[in-house]
């Protein structure tokens, strides 16, 4: 008996390893697909809204694929203004820059007993020696935005596959199970691309929120540029967990390069903390709602699964994707323990904030 109990858990161990080798190693095609689906099922409902009213599905989808569009190209326009300002103070930027590294130096120079010419002739040394990389950079650069257009042009194509061809697919998936679980198949359909819309475009609504409260704090802060740096955050939230970090630090060390002082990062970490508050208590219960209710723990190690699985895609697809397979969990019963374990326990009421202020207004 122990030995079979052995070599049933070696083999579950076995599956774990091919399934994440599997997507490893095809990460150039699944990542880009896996990006599409969840953003066919955004289009979904307009989709279906458009073909109600008697436009034809490809027309509904290419409308779709336009509203996508402009969609990036405003966040690109956006960037692109407020980075050709953010240039205007380059050297004055650089000049404070040189200042902070020569006060370094300085610091270094009495904790290590290292003189300001010594650590030079280090850096200097340093960059002889790796002058022949700024060529390999620059092709890796090339490399990695060519490869980016190729997986957006790729997602483009998957979406419009995908949601032209979606009544196809799912009677193909509805062939695949008995008759008696055709029903329960149906519903499982339904309520992961209910979930993938809801956290997608809960999402979205929560960045423009946080693109205008941090815009307002930074200036408030003082900080130059408040706007790209609003607009930093607010896109790095995409990342759970790491994206907002980053981009609060960047916000400060870029802060202290043009010159400001303790209170300026002081009023960054305020606008952080306030923000994070705003966002946690109030914003993601109202915008994006329970339809993602994974557990924290679950939360953070799918998030580090999907880095180290998929880079900064799958740290981008790891919540929505938990939550379709929570979904898929709590409808099949031999899987119900699970979706229970990955799931958030339930608060009775008056537990959270949103259920405080609403007691307070009744």
């Amino acid at each position: 008996m122990r030995t079979f109990t052995l070599t049933k858990a070696i083999q579950v161990l076995f599956l774990f390893f091919l399934v994440f080798a599997g997507l490893y190693f095809a990460k150039p095609f699944l990542a880009p697909f896996a990006i599409a689906v969840l953003l066919a099922m955004l289009f979904l409902p307009l989709a279906r809204k458009m073909e109600h009213k008697g436009i034809s599905r490809g027309l509904a989808i290419v409308v779709c694929l336009l509203i996508f569009a402009a969609a990036i190209a405003g966040i690109i326009i956006l960037i692109s203004t407020q980075v050709a300002s953010f240039s205007e103070d380059m050297p004055k930027l650089k000049e404070n820059v040189s200042q902070g590294i020569s006060r370094l130096k300085e610091y270094i120079s009495k904790i290590a007993s290292v003189s300001p010419q010594e650590q030079q002739q280090m850096m200097e040394q340093q960059k002889s020696s790796g002058g022949g990389k700024a060529g390999s950079i620059i092709t890796s650069v090339m490399n990695v935005i060519s490869g980016l257009m190729v997986d957006t042009l790729l997602v483009f194509v998957y979406i419009f596959l995908l949601l032209y061809f979606r009544t196809h697919l799912k009677n193909f998936i509805l062939k695949l199970v008995p008759e008696e679980n055709k029903e329960n198949t149906v519903t499982i359909i339904s309520k992961a691309t209910k979930v993938a819309s809801k956290y997608l475009t809960g999402l979205g609504m929560m960045i423009v929120m946080l693109w205008i409260m941090y815009g307002i704090g930074f200036s408030i802060a003082g900080v130059k540029n408040a706007i790209f740096f609003a607009v930093l955050c607010g896109l790095l939230e995409i990342i759970p967990f790491v994206g907002n970090v980053t981009g609060t630090g960047f916000t400060i060390l870029m802060a202290l390069s043009q010159g400001g002082g303790s209170g300026m990062v002081l009023g960054i970490l305020a606008t952080y903390a306030v923000v994070q508050f705003i966002q946690t208590y109030i914003l993601e219960p109202l915008v994006v709602g329970s339809e993602v209710n994974i557990n924290p723990l679950f939360t953070i190690v799918v998030i580090v699964i999907g880095e180290l699985v998929w880079g900064v895609p799958g740290m981008i697809l790891a919540v929505p994707m938990l939550g379709i397979i929570k979904v898929i969990c709590d409808h099949i019963e031999p899987l119900k323990p699970y979706g229970f374990l990955i799931g958030e326990e339930k608060k009775k009421d008056g537990q959270n904030i949103i259920s405080k202020i609403k007691g307070w207004f009744e």
